[in-house]
């Protein structure tokens, strides 16, 4: 088996969730022996966090702690790294390039998973920086799906939810206000695609839109590579 390396801590319960579900899913379909993984839990400053969550400001502040993370992830032996958080994928080109081993993307593998899907046009609940990045109209457009946003005030409350999220202050009322945001794309949209890794963490299921969750896509594409001959 080859060994991931994931670029973590963005945040620290996603991080968790994706190694528990990385090491579920590969046992499903390997019961000789458990996946061999790497973590770096990005030691990130929380005012840098807060910024790039709620305002979409100073990103490039991240790019010093994700290429130290990935050329530490890479001295460690790993084979391939992950980055189970959608925002910093604006920095997956210099990332790629300060590292000898490969680096999976999760917005590509997201994309061609929803191209896969058949999907016409999804709604996008992402963070600020995600959308005005525009990291996954321009990939998504490009494979002939349309993408539907969320108005300024639903975009408002969902980087507070992830803030919440991030923090660990989150409750059911985030969860009825997500499901509130999500139920807005009813009849607009095929599906929706929750494009911020941290908002799997409210488990919301919707009555009338199926949702698609990017954190869960990039997880399958890791135990595939981990498992890959």
């Amino acid at each position: 088996m080859k060994t991931a390396g994931i670029i973590g801590g963005l945040g620290p319960e996603t991080t968790a969730e994706f190694y528990l579900q990385t090491i579920l899913s590969a046992f499903k379909r390997n019961k000789k022996s458990r996946p061999p993984i790497l973590i770096w839990n990005v030691p990130l400053e929380y005012q840098i966090e807060e910024d790039l969550l709620t305002k979409a400001e100073g990103e490039e502040r991240y790019l010093p702690y994700l290429i130290d993370a990935a050329k530490r992830l890479e001295a460690g032996r790993a084979d391939f790294i992950v980055i189970p958080c959608n925002s910093v994928h604006i920095f997956i080109d210099q990332i790629r390039n300060s590292v000898n081993i490969p680096v999976l993307s999760i917005v590509e593998e997201t994309s061609n998973f929803l191209k896969e899907k058949n999907i016409n046009k999804i709604g996008l609940l992402a963070t600020l920086s995600t959308i005005e990045k525009r990291l996954y109209q321009k990939p998504l457009e490009n494979l002939g799906i349309g993408v539907s946003l969320p108005n300024t005030l639903d975009q408002e409350k969902i980087g507070k939810l992830i803030q919440n999220l991030v923090l660990s202050r989150n409750d059911e009322e985030d969860k009825e206000e997500l499901l509130g945001i999500i139920g807005n794309f009813e009849n607009k949209v095929d599906d929706v695609v929750l494009a911020c890794t941290d908002l799997q963490l409210l488990k919301p299921v919707h009555k009338h839109i199926k949702l698609h969750d990017s954190m869960r896509i990039l997880m399958e594409a890791t135990v595939n590579t981990i498992l890959k001959d």
